[in-house]
């Protein structure tokens, strides 16, 4: 398969900016010199999808990822952001904050202040997008059209950050969804020493704190998991965030009672992913 799908955004280069400015930006933030946060109660109900009417693909942006949610439709409002539809948690101020901090600590051409665009696997315009986030996968549905543009769109050169999902039962439902469109691969738990950890910043540990409380099992089966799916070559095509949410601190990394050093973590994860996305 041709990864012909994000050659031209290799004008990526990083500068050599250290955690100082992470921090400092995201102290500015809380302080109100960064952007602020828009959720859905900022939006307002939006009770169809938009449409993507405007062509973001010349610069970096994050897409999303949307899909059917099936059974589980009745338990979310029929809007986009929390509470909302599940793949649209965190949406908008996860994305637009991640850009803006992007475009701070490297030269990366990223789109500042617009939404990120939306997108189903059967959409062709997603392959105008290498980077795409996908969360509550525990609730996904893909058709078989679904499933062949998820292989077709990673086997390309694109990227998926699968986030936000907790519970043995929702991993197997994402494991299910993968054999369909990857029968001959498996995922695979990574360690520190991967280089999507130390890429751009070196991340020193993945023995984070459990964010989801009680509930479904022991807080051992709580801990945040780093996992991964790799392409015949070694590539990884998505890292799946299990156990773990880093766009909630993304979307909240301007209230100013979030925790700082949290929110700087989860900061590195992403540029790392990016980084790694953009360079492998």
């Amino acid at each position: 398969m041709s990864r012909m799908i994000h050659r031209h955004f290799f004008r990526l280069f990083v500068s050599g900016l250290g955690l100082c400015l992470l921090i400092g930006i995201a102290v500015a933030q809380r302080r109100g010199g960064g952007h602020q946060k828009k959720n859905a109660e900022g939006i307002g109900p939006i009770y169809e999808v938009p449409k993507n009417t405007e062509d973001m693909s010349g610069k970096f942006i994050m897409g999303r990822i949307r899909f059917d949610v099936g059974m589980y439709a009745g338990r979310y409002g029929m809007h986009l952001g929390d509470n909302g539809y599940p793949w649209s948690h965190d949406y908008p101020g996860a994305g637009m904050h991640l850009m803006k901090i992007l475009k701070e600590l490297s030269r990366t051409d990223a789109v500042l202040d617009k939404y990120e665009p939306i997108f189903s696997f059967e959409d062709p315009d997603l392959y105008k997008y290498p980077f795409v986030y996908l969360c509550e996968v525990g609730y996904m549905n893909l058709t078989d059209k679904e499933i062949a543009g998820l292989r077709e769109y990673c086997l390309r050169g694109g990227f998926i950050i699968v986030d936000d999902f907790r519970s043995p039962e929702q991993l197997a439902n994402l494991r299910s969804h993968l054999k369909r469109a990857f029968p001959e691969y498996e995922m695979k738990k990574l360690d520190i020493k991967h280089p999507i950890f130390n890429c751009f910043f070196s991340i020193k540990t993945l023995d984070l704190k459990p964010i989801y409380g009680g509930g479904y099992v022991t807080r051992e089966t709580q801990l945040p998991e780093f996992w991964g799916l790799e392409d015949s070559t070694g590539r990884l095509m998505m890292v799946i965030d299990y156990n773990y949410d880093v766009s909630d601190f993304w979307q909240w990394s301007d209230n100013p009672f979030a925790p700082i050093e949290e929110t700087n973590d989860s900061y590195k994860f992403g540029v790392n992913y990016i980084v790694y996305a953009l360079t492998h």
